[in-house]
């Protein structure tokens, strides 16, 4: 493993936990030399005792010290425990917070929608997360064995030369049997990773409100439990096959250590037979050769649990490196406010190099202070040129141009600062209705007036006062609010038609931006609402740039421009009066509709 991945962990931890990090590190340090300075003591006890004549105050005063040894031998583990919790605590914080930072910074939607990333961006949340806490856990352990192996064995060096090289070459093949298994282990983490993501997203469908009622009425819910079963056996197969394999390698190493101590053993007793050693010699070779083994098999331990916190560690600072998935100048030119317009000069665009084309020489002028409608069947690329005007994407060619200035080259923060969008399929966050409402410009989280304004022009200010707690009722009943933790009644579910007012509330929250993006705003509203809300946000998108798709063209009809897209093309353009005029695709949907509305035929809809 880079010893820069090593480096970056240790570099995390000290600035999460210097403090306890120090302590810790001291504390095992103690821990090692403990057991060395109680076998001495002992050794020196026993010798005294065996002695022709016995000095007992020096034997007392050795006692005394072997017993305060043995206090701090007691007290050491449970505040080393403590420093290691407080310890990973705050990296874990620290660590998690740099991970969603990064995430945050990524500019578009690609990464998103890469399996591949994805699967690293769950290794790195469930794993990696961890790995600088697990880094110094299990080399301040590793620290702790050195000193406990290095004491001892300098103790069985001088009494016993041959015995201390035997244990500590023992622990060789110990070592690389172990750090064969932890390579194993971390690819095995990397294979399984699309199978833990599965799981999660089962998991997910089978507990979540949002699908409860499909699962219940389609009975859904056996036929994705087994597919969800079917992931666990997975993982479960890899873990089974590594778990194996460890049980036949530290098997046979348990074996090899016992046979070793075991033949040293006699040895040892041997030789205070003849008289090479003393009593107290034996009893501290004994618990020297015992010590080193147990340090040496935790050595081992901790060298592999490095090594594989590394390894996930490296997944981590994969993510958290990547940068941003779309160029961005290191000095982008400033995002003036929209005069001209924004033009799509010759755009063309796909998802991938495999797939086909969404857009096809796309030229457009959406000009500003004026609202352009886009219309068109399913597919034609609406929501994808959408996409690219909130530059969550680049054109595969050509460009968008703001004012005449690449989107490019301007600073997309500032960018999505003037512009404010009402998505069809807006997020239903499960938090307050102000802050379902704030969170689409967070300065008017406490901007009250700005909030209750933008419910107004939403229709939907008289649904949210004639609740519970007005503003502040909790919009989900899987969580409590502080004020209602012991009432179950606590929360309120809103209709569909209800929460998308809300979400046009949170795109109109921002004042005046320079372009308000206005997908399908209308989709889940009756007829009454519908005509409610777009006749207020006729009157609010008044002298902005606004672009509006809806597939009900009676909406669409007071653009300023309508454009009508076909296989990712414009091909037409105009009023509602100069397409009907034309009498082509445009006429041709606005009529089938018309004439739907108008006819008993319940097939006129089809």
């Amino acid at each position: 493993m880079s010893p820069h991945v090593a480096r970056r962990a240790l570099s995390l931890v000290r600035q999460a936990a210097p403090a306890q990090a120090t302590a810790y590190l001291g504390l095992s340090l103690l821990s090692g030399l403990a057991p060395l300075t109680a076998a001495w003591l002992t050794k020196l006890v026993i010798d005294r005792l065996v002695a022709g004549s016995v000095q007992w105050l020096d034997v007392l005063a050795l006692t005394a010290a072997l017993v305060g040894v043995g206090v701090a031998v007691a007290l050491m583990p449970h505040a080393v425990r403590y420093l290691q919790a407080e310890t990973g605590r705050r990296v874990l914080l620290l660590a998690n917070s740099r991970l969603y930072a990064a995430v945050d910074r990524f500019v578009g939607l690609h990464r998103f929608e890469d399996p591949v990333f994805l699967d690293r961006l769950q290794i790195a949340r469930s794993s990696g997360v961890s790995g600088p806490g697990d880094v110094l856990d299990g080399g301040l352990g590793a620290v702790q064995a050195l000193v406990t192996v290095g004491g001892f064995s300098g103790t069985i060096f001088v009494l016993e030369p041959w015995v201390a090289v035997a244990v500590v070459s023992a622990a060789v093949p110990a070592l690389l049997a172990e750090l064969a298994l932890s390579r194993r282990r971390v690819a095995m983490v990397t294979e399984i990773g699309q199978a833990e993501r599965r799981e999660l997203f089962y998991s997910g469908l089978l507990t979540n409100p949002q699908t409860a009622k499909e699962m219940r009425l389609f009975g859904a819910g056996p036929y994705l439990w087994h597919r969800m079963a079917a992931e666990i056996r997975t993982i479960n197969d890899a873990h089974r096959r590594i778990d194996r394999r460890q049980l036949a390698v530290q098997g046979g190493l348990a074996m090899l250590g016992a046979t070793v101590a075991g033949a040293l053993l006699l040895s040892v007793v041997r030789s205070a037979v003849v008289g090479t050693l003393t009593v107290g010699d034996v009893a501290l070779v004994v618990a020297a050769v015992g010590s080193v083994q147990s340090a040496l098999a935790g050595l081992v331990t901790q060298a592999v649990s490095v090594h594989q916190a590394l390894a996930l560690f490296g997944r981590y600072l994969a993510v958290v490196d990547a940068g941003p998935d779309l160029p961005v100048r290191s000095e982008p030119l400033p995002t003036l406010p929209l005069r001209d317009g924004i033009e799509l000069r010759d755009v063309w665009f796909r998802y991938a190099d495999d797939q086909p084309w969404v857009l096809q020489g796309v030229n457009l002028m959406l000009p500003a202070g004026r609202t352009t409608a886009i219309v068109g069947l399913n597919g034609a690329g609406k929501t994808t040129l959408i996409k690219l005007l909130c530059r969550f994407y680049d054109p595969t060619r050509g460009a968008i141009l703001w004012d005449g200035t690449d989107l490019r080259d301007l600073s997309p923060k500032e960018l999505r600062r003037r512009i404010r969008a009402v998505f069809q399929d807006a997020t239903a966050y499960d938090l307050t209705a102000r802050e379902n409402i704030g969170i689409g410009d967070l300065t008017a989280l406490s901007d009250f007036p700005r909030i209750e304004r933008a419910a107004q022009q939403a229709g939907v200010h008289d649904v949210i006062t004639r609740l519970r707690h007005g503003y502040e009722t909790l919009l989900t009943r899987i969580f409590f609010s502080e004020a209602d933790r012991a009432d179950p009644d606590t929360g309120v579910v809103l209709s569909g038609g209800q929460w998308q007012r809300l979400s046009i509330a949170r795109g109109l929250v921002l004042d005046k931006p320079d372009l308000l993006v206005l997908d399908e705003p209308s989709s889940a509203l009756d007829a009454d609402a519908e005509h409610g809300v777009h006749a207020r946000l006729r009157a609010h998108r008044t002298g902005l740039t606004s672009v509006l798709i809806s597939h009900r063209l009676g909406v669409v009809r007071e653009a300023d421009l309508i454009v009508v897209l076909s296989g990712g093309r414009v091909v037409e353009r105009g009023t509602h009066a100069d397409l009907l005029a034309h009498d082509g695709e445009y006429a041709r949907l606005f009529t089938l509709q018309a004439a739907g509305y108008r006819s008993s035929d319940p097939e006129a809809f089809v």
